[in-house]
């Protein structure tokens, strides 16, 4: 057998390695400064901006790009983390084109928005690569506060809370921080690795320890955090992932996205991850657009992308889907899978195809047969492992208010906790409004 080439006819390094390196470089290269000033110029600076409204972190944007406009970039960065301490990573990954950028009066007048997202990303680039952070922490409280998850709304949290004055301690079941950041977003949206640059880059705030390696249920209980701290916020995100509950699906070469893109993520030398030449993904979001655009970038020569229900329903924006039609992705919608078919490895899946009608979803009988070599199932993630006492609805923890449990001096808030959308902008804001909650419930208890 080749090296490289596993049991089911799954390759690794079908591109050379200057190839992939160009696939896999900056979706969405940075502003040069006068490109920045040049796009900032376009802004009407509205006095009710709808753009704001439309910012899951209520980030002030016209003022940040009236900022960028006169000359300075620091004081607009500073404008972002104000509301939004992982805007680094926002700009970056944020679909903006379904959030500030589709509000923005300009595309309402032009079709053409304000370039709100790189904006961003020109001036929080400036700050952070100053090696500069923006904020000083507070006195020292003596409160202590746990935080389960370094994933957005985890990082979020903590940060504020530690700004605050208060001691933080955050535990992350992986090896490393960052989360969704780090592991689950496709590889040319964040390179050069900033999620872990950022990271360290939020952790000059001080007042924050992050033990990794440490799980809840395993290392840790939810029973000992409320013992030993003064508030705990959970944000585990969600580790499981949903069955395709189609016979066979425990072929070799069927396998979770989330778990591929984490080891795309992680790899240091992209010639030597293993891809499929056919390879099917099943799903409609943000997974399923990054599993499948990277599966073509590192050499797959047919890619589809197999969606149950209509192509409006699905959860990834059009932006993103014309993105995977333009990397060569095949997206087939009302379709399910039926059956994987192949004799231990998979060779084909079989699909059926299905009817939307009021909200609901019916079979039609007919089905086709996709040459598969490798199936990736993007169905959705579900909470693994939800601790004792806390009041779950749909598989998420219910949280009020800004991010309350059921269970006193507990928060939660990101992909665990009900309510919101599934977005790192969405988790941000969570943490950072836990934060604020757990703040005002510290200070009135003395």
């Amino acid at each position: 057998m080749a090296k490289g080439q596993m049991a089911s006819g799954i390759v690794a390094g079908r591109l050379p390695a200057d190839r992939l390196a160009e696939n896999f470089s900056d979706l969405h290269p940075p502003f040069a400064p006068h490109e920045a000033a040049v796009a900032a110029d376009r802004c009407y600076f509205c006095y009710d901006a709808p753009c704001v409204t439309a910012c899951p972190t209520a980030i002030d944007i016209p003022l940040f790009i009236r900022q960028i406009q006169t000359g300075h970039p620091e004081g607009a960065a500073r404008t972002i983390f104000e509301q939004n301490i992982l805007g680094g990573m926002c700009a970056r990954v944020c679909p903006t084109e379904t959030l500030c950028e589709e509000a923005c009066v300009r595309e309402a007048a032009e079709g053409k928005p304000v370039e709100i997202g790189r904006l961003q990303r020109y001036a929080t680039d400036t700050l952070m690569q100053a090696g500069v952070h923006p904020f000083e922490r507070a006195a020292p409280t003596g409160k202590t506060v746990a935080v389960v998850g370094a994933g957005p709304a985890g990082l979020a949290c903590a940060h504020r809370l530690a700004m605050l004055g208060h001691d933080v301690v955050i535990h992350e079941a992986r090896e490393k921080s960052g989360g969704l950041n780090e592991f689950g977003i496709a590889a040319y949206k964040s390179t050069n690795d900033f999620a872990e640059a950022e990271v360290d880059w939020l952790l000059q705030i001080g007042g924050i320890r992050i033990e990794t390696g440490s799980a809840l249920g395993r290392s840790v209980t939810l029973e000992d955090l409320r013992a030993s701290h003064d508030a705990v916020f959970l944000s585990m995100g969600l580790a499981g992932v949903n069955a395709l509950r189609a016979p066979g699906e425990d072929k070799d070469g069927v396998r979770d996205a989330v778990d591929f893109i984490a080891d795309l993520r992680q790899v240091e030398d992209l010639t030597a991850l293993p891809v499929g030449r056919d390879v099917v993904v099943i799903g409609g979001g943000m997974t399923a657009i990054d599993a499948a655009v990277q599966s073509k970038l590192l050499g797959a020569q047919n890619v589809t992308i197999a969606y149950r229900r209509d192509r409006d329903a699905m959860g990834a924006s059009r932006y993103e889907q014309d993105l995977a039609a333009s990397k060569g992705v095949r997206i087939l919608t009302n379709v399910q899978p039926v059956a994987v078919h192949g004799n231990g490895a998979v060779r084909e899946i079989e699909i059926e195809y299905t009817e939307s009608s009021g909200g609901g979803l019916t079979p039609t009988g007919e089905t086709i047969r996709l040459k598969a070599d490798q199936v990736f199932k993007a169905i959705g993630q579900v909470l693994d492992g939800a601790p004792d006492g806390v009041e779950l609805t749909g598989g998420k923890i219910v949280v009020t208010g800004a991010g309350r449990t059921s269970l006193d001096r507990v928060w939660a808030g990101g992909d665990c906790a009900n309510g919101g959308d599934d977005l790192t902008v969405t988790a941000v804001a969570e943490g950072r409004d836990a934060a604020m909650d757990i703040h005002a419930r510290l200070s009135s208890s003395g």
